[in-house]
This record gives C-alpha cells, sequence and structure tokens, in this order.
C-alpha cells in the first residue's frame, strides 16, 4: 500500500475544510429562517452533524434580536389565548406587560 503524498493530504484538507465551511455557512443561513422552514432545514440534518458545529453558539446569535435593554420594543399583534381577538403592544404603552415566549412542556 502507497502512502499519500502531501499535496494529496493538502488537497483532501482543503475540500475537507471548504465544505465544513459550506455546511457552517448553511445552517447559519438556516437558524435565521422561519421556525417552519428551520425545522424542515433541520429535520434533513444527520445526527453526527450535532457534533460537527456550534450548535447553541451559532444559534444564541442567530437569535439574539436587535433591541437594546432601554429602547421600545417594536410593536406587533397576537391573538388572544380564546382566538376570538387580538391585542397589540402599543395599546398597552404605560402599563406593565410580561411577554413569555416559548413553552414549558
Amino acid at each position: 500500500m502507497r502512502k499519500p503524498s502531501k499535496p494529496t493530504l493538502s488537497i483532501v484538507l482543503v475540500v475537507v475544510l471548504c465544505l465544513w465551511g459550506s455546511l457552517l455557512l448553511f445552517i447559519g443561513w438556516a437558524m435565521r429562517q422561519p421556525p417552519e422552514r428551520f425545522g424542515r432545514v433541520m429535520s434533513h440534518m444527520p445526527g453526527p452533524a450535532f457534533m460537527l458545529f456550534p450548535f447553541e453558539t451559532m444559534w444564541t446569535k442567530a437569535r439574539a434580536g436587535t433591541v437594546q435593554p432601554g429602547e421600545m420594543a417594536p410593536d406587533f399583534r397576537l391573538p388572544t389565548l380564546d382566538h376570538q381577538s387580538e391585542v397589540q403592544l402599543s395599546a398597552l404603552r404605560g402599563k406593565p406587560v410580561v411577554l413569555v415566549f416559548g413553552s414549558y412542556t
């Protein structure tokens, strides 16, 4: 069996690093998409990929947002729990408001 030459190993290393970088960019792009699209992309991601990429760090940066402490939150509308009407954040200005995003299940 022949020992691989240094130029061959260098080429293989460059190709592997380019593939890794491309996948890193693709995952970063997917993390900035709406949840439905992100879920579809991640459903095709093989399990070992989660050990090859810094998912937690990327996710934290992708979903950090731009509102700084002390700034006004952007206005938005949400349906009420009974889905009979909507509540607009700007209508609650001057009142204490707590926004909870996520699930406790």
